[in-house]
């Protein structure tokens, strides 16, 4: 392995979301926290090497990325990792894929109007949808169900929405979308003629011989695909800023671009943010599968630990992303007890699944992108939180 994901770099004092203001999640500082998604592994050393040469360079004037290098880094990509055709003008720059769907959201509808989203969801949806004064219309995944989709009661609900907002790997529960299940979701897209909107933040992160499809494979079939993604989760760096959107429909790329040139004024990217992700999609793709690897084992011991250890826990292992999705649902308390002891007994940050919606009751949300000796650790304080609950 070339990649040295087991080192512990001390994040604290840095400005860390995940560390340094843990206390804003979970209420207390000086937890170890598994919480927000971005990992604790150093970004690949090519993609180092090249930020230093920016650096040495020492001038960080105004940039763009609207140029044939940046643009077709990412259709270079898509083409050799998915397999998937898509033009260099579909490519638009945006500081963030939040940012995007909130600019999409206006766009394509309109007050009161609905957005379509699986529950449980990202958390992140909740908020960009009602903050616009969306509509937010729900569809349960079901653990008995192993994730699968109700379609008739999803026919239902896109018949009353205008959008369909999709999480794609999906977040939180790690579920692929299978070939089918894209297939069918577009075909009632297009009957219905709602935009579908794809976040595929986490299509790097395939696990388990899963295979990931991007939506705009059927672009031929429909053309109300859009498709929104960054290299910030997979090659951890969020911090220096930048995602991209592929947006087929010319007139509404063109009012996307109107919107964050000449209203909102973020057409200059961050250049470190520019050149990290030709960086990542150039030339670390080896970073990527050896990432995936190490994920694998994470979940694999940690699918050992609490067979072994805390078997009220289950636990299936996912087919992607670094967040493991738990269910605690057998344990004898509720998600008020159990989130106060992992705080204040075993001093650790683990999300609670009601954060991600009504079908979030009674999981928890790890994030085991992290060196293994930290998860394990973090696996440790859970018991140690059990073990309190049950003297109790």
């Amino acid at each position: 392995m070339i990649h040295d994901f087991d080192s512990i770099i001390d994040r604290k004092n840095t400005y860390s979301t995940q560390w340094d203001f843990v206390i804003d999640r979970f209420g207390e500082a000086d937890l170890l926290p598994f919480s927000i998604s971005d990992t604790d592994f150093r970004a690949p050393e090519r993609l180092l090497n090249k930020l230093h040469q920016v650096i040495d360079h020492g001038i960080f004037g105004y940039s763009r990325w609207n140029h044939a290098d940046f643009k077709q880094t990412i259709t270079h990509y898509y083409q050799r990792a998915h397999h998937t055709k898509v033009a260099d003008e579909w490519v638009v720059y945006s500081p963030s894929i939040l940012y995007s769907i909130s600019v999409l959201l206006r766009l394509l509808t309109e007050k009161d109007e609905g957005v379509l989203v699986f529950d449980p969801m990202y958390d992140a949806f909740i908020k960009v949808v009602n903050e616009n004064d969306r509509k937010l219309l729900t569809v349960p995944l079901k653990r008995e169900e192993q994730y699968k989709i109700d379609f008739a009661l999803l026919e239902e609900k896109i018949a009353q929405c205008q959008v369909f907002l999709l999480c794609s790997p999906h977040n939180p529960t790690g579920k692929v979308f299978t070939k089918e299940e894209l297939a069918k979701i577009i075909s009632l897209c297009k009957k219905y003629q709602v935009y579908l909107i794809s976040d595929e933040i986490h299509s790097d992160i395939i696990l388990f011989d899963a295979v990931h499809y991007p939506i705009l494979n059927w672009y031929n079939d429909y053309d109300r695909l859009i498709l929104l993604n960054s290299a910030s989760k997979t090659f951890n760096i969020p911090g220096l800023g930048g995602s991209y959107g592929l947006i087929p429909d010319q007139e509404l790329r063109t009012e996307f671009l109107v919107q964050t040139r000449e209203r909102d004024f973020v057409n200059s990217p961050s250049i470190m943010g520019i050149i990290a992700t030709m960086t990542a999609y150039n030339e670390c793709q080896e970073y990527v599968m050896e990432l995936v690897h190490y994920i694998e084992e994470n979940m694999r011991q940690l699918k050992n630990y609490l067979a072994e250890q805390l078997p009220e826990i289950e636990f299936e292992l996912p087919q992607a992303t670094y967040l493991a999705w738990l269910d605690v649902r057998g344990l004898p308390f509720s998600d008020d007890e159990l989130q106060k002891a992992l705080v204040q007994v075993g001093k650790v940050g683990i999300m609670r699944g009601d954060v991600y919606g009504a079908e979030g009751r009674g999981f928890l949300r790890m994030n085991v992108g992290c060196p293994q000796v930290k998860m394990l650790e973090g696996l440790q304080r859970m018991k140690q939180s059990m073990d309190f609950l049950e003297e109790g």
